[in-house]
Parts: structure tokens; sequence; C-alpha cells
């Protein structure tokens, strides 16, 4: 028996956009394995937010909540953010790259206005949101997409430049510098992190010069590498993540770090079962958010983490497989902008993970479409329906349709 799901067509709209009104072919509308695991990750997500912040409202800091506080938020996001996908799928990608700088623009705007005084809330030392009374929105990752789209439209219209610094690499470069900016005062290097993955990757697979992109990757790991050494609390952070069991390390700038080793370590092969964890009591400070995975580790043990690796390994997979079939039918904006999505969710994963295991310095980097929050899991699951309407817009042309 057939699933409706919110990203169906009906066969009369499928008609309509081919431009005629011949039988549709067997091939399906869109692309349902990649609707049910994104599904799958966001509600095993809200499962896990429920497990780690269950014992918060013992503390004195969320005194005031309920035990299913978090629970219910989270349930409420993905609510709202598989409506506000299921209106981004029905936007053609067309309309998406004509609008992509206007969206890059806004969101640059929406950067700056953060740092206004009034204007963005400061939480733990950060001011990276702007309160919209249901919740708070955090412009570095709206930031997320319109780099994606925006890098992808640049690269096509650029293509003749590719090859040339000044005209092909510079404008880029400007862009992401004033970015970059924005988002070090707030601070938020690991979204800056992430953003400069996005643009070199799309540019890149836009056709760079080669010599150019090895030039500049080196330039940009001796730029973070000047970021940390200039700031005294990233490089305090840095020197206790290479030596974290040092005993002021452990109780300082490691110690998320440490206890989100502990629990891994508790976990072993199986778990200590779901629910179980010790750590999420009050030892592992964001265990709903930045070490969800932690958790997972701790209460599901190898296992869990393998499934959930084997999830995103696919999902960014797929991606790069929808952008490589719109560039062999000559979508060039639609397959960079599909394996730029890819960039995005593997990068930010890896980078969450890496933290999580010590692979990589403490970060606060979100799990996409499983940690808490309410900005993070909006514009994954935005990102996700462009990808959806990529895929859905391939297989009408492969069909013969038209758009």
């Amino acid at each position: 028996m057939a699933i409706q799901l919110p990203f169906k067509f009906s066969g009369s709209s499928t008609a309509a956009l081919s431009g005629g009104s011949a039988r549709p072919s067997k091939m399906m509308e869109y692309d349902q394995p990649l609707v049910w695991v994104t599904l799958l990750l966001m509600l095993f997500g809200m499962v896990m937010v429920y497990s780690a912040s269950i014992a918060l409202p013992d503390s004195p800091k969320f005194a005031n909540y309920t035990n299913n506080y978090f629970l219910k938020r989270q349930a409420m996001f993905v609510g709202v953010s598989i409506i506000v996908a299921t209106f981004a799928f029905r936007v053609r990608v067309a309309v998406w790259q004509r609008y992509a700088p206007v969206l890059f623009v806004a969101t640059l705007v929406l950067l700056a206005a953060v740092l206004i005084p009034g204007i963005g809330v400061s939480v733990n030392g950060a001011q990276r949101w702007l309160n919209l009374k249901i919740f708070n929105l955090q412009p570095s990752e709206v930031m997320k997409i319109a780099a994606v789209l925006y890098a992808a439209d640049y690269t096509v219209r650029k293509q003749e430049y590719m090859h040339k610094l000044t005209k092909g690499f510079m404008p880029m470069a400007a862009a992401i510098a004033l970015v970059g900016g924005l988002l070090l005062l707030e601070p938020d290097l690991g979204a800056f992190g992430v953003i400069v993955c996005i643009a070199m990757g799309i540019l890149f697979l836009g056709g760079i010069n080669i010599v150019w992109f090895g030039g500049i990757g080196m330039l940009l790991v001796a730029i973070f590498g000047a970021i940390i050494a200039l700031s005294p609390f990233r490089r305090a952070r840095m020197f206790a993540y290479l030596d974290p069991w040092q005993e002021d390390n452990a109780l300082d700038k490691a110690y998320q770090l440490t206890h989100s080793l502990i629990a891994f370590g508790r976990g072993e092969f199986f778990g200590v079962g779901l629910g179980a964890s010790v750590e999420k009591l009050h030892y592992l400070p964001e265990a709903h958010t930045d070490f969800i995975m932690a958790v997972i580790g701790e209460e599901l043990g190898l296992a869990g983490v393998l499934v959930v690796i084997a999830m995103f390994y696919w999902l960014v997979k797929r991606a790069f497989d929808i952008g490589r079939q719109a560039i062999a039918i000559d979508q060039t904006f639609a397959g960079l902008a599909a394996k730029g999505i890819g960039i995005w969710i593997g990068v930010q994963t890896f980078i969450n993970m890496g933290v999580n295991l010590g692979l990589l310095p403490t970060k606060g980097l979100t799990l996409p479409l499983m940690s808490y929050g309410g900005s993070g899991v909006l514009i994954n699951c935005v990102g996700l329906a462009i990808l959806l309407r990529i895929d859905y817009e391939n297989r009408v042309l492969m069909r013969g349709g038209r758009l």
C-alpha cells in the first residue's frame, strides 16, 4: 500500500509541468528514499533530544522547564520545518537561481543585524541570534543555504573566467571574506569554516584553476591558523584538545571533550540502553545540541553510531548523485547546488562527529537534522527540499517533459 507524503505531486501537476497531457511514465515523481532517510534522522533526533534533555530541569538553570520541554519544542520545529520544506519544494530551481544574489545580500543584512545591541540575542557569550518570539533565528544557518545558491549561481555566471584569479575567484573571495568578518564578530568560527568549504567546494567543481585552488587552500589554512593563534581562548582550546586528559585541561577547556570520550567509552559496542546515559546527568554540557552524538554513543553504542554515520553517508552520496545527473542533462546550476548541499551536510556532520570523538578541536556546530534547535532543522529541511526539487526536475526532463 503506497504512503502519500507531502512532497508528492499529483498526476495533473506533473502533466502541467511537462507541458502536455501524455500519460506519465512509471518513473517515481520524487526521491522517496531521500524523504524517508531525512524523516528518520529527524525522528531519531527527537528521541535522542528527549533522552539527552530529560534531566536538565534538575539543574538551577533549567528549573522552570518541564522534563519534556525540549522534546515538545523540537517536535514543533520539525513540524514547522516540514511545512516550510513542502513550500520550498514547490519553488522551481530557476527561481532559486534568479534570487540567489538577493538571498545572499539579505542574509548579510541579518548577519549584521545580530551585532546591533538590542536586536541581537546573546547566549553563552556569543551574539548569533535574532529573537522572533516563537524561536531565535540564527542567520549563520541561513547563510549556509544562501552560500550554496550564490556560489552555484556565481560559478555559472562566471564560467568563462574560472581560470582567472581577478575575475574568477576574487569577487567570490571578497563576498566570503565579508561573511567571515561578520561571523567572527559574533563569534562563530565553525559556521565560517563550513561556509568556506561550501564556496571552495563549488568553485572547485565548477572548474576553478587547480593551481589557484591549491594556493588559496594553503592561504586559508594559514588564515585559520592565525585566527586561532591570535585568539587566547581559541589557542587555549587547541592546546587542551592536544592533551585533554592533562588535569588542568580536563577540568577546564577540555571538559566537554573528556566527558564526551567517557560517554563513548561507556557505550562500547551496543550501549548502556536508551535513556540510561550517565553523562547527560549534568556532566556533559550541551548534550542535547552539540554533543548529542556522544549520548547516542553511550546509550546505543558503536552500533547506533554506525547507523547514524551510514544514513548521513547515504544522504551526502545521494546529493552528489543528483548533482551529477543534473549536470549530465545540462542543468549546471542545479547540479552545483545539489553538490553544494551535499558538501554542506557532509562537512558539518564530519566536524560535529569529529568534535564529539576527539578527532577535531571542540567547536560549536550542531549535528544536521538531529541536534536540538529551530534554525538548524528548518534550514536543513529547506536545503534538502531544494535537493528534492532538483531531483524532481531531473526526472521531468528525462521523461521528455518541459519545466
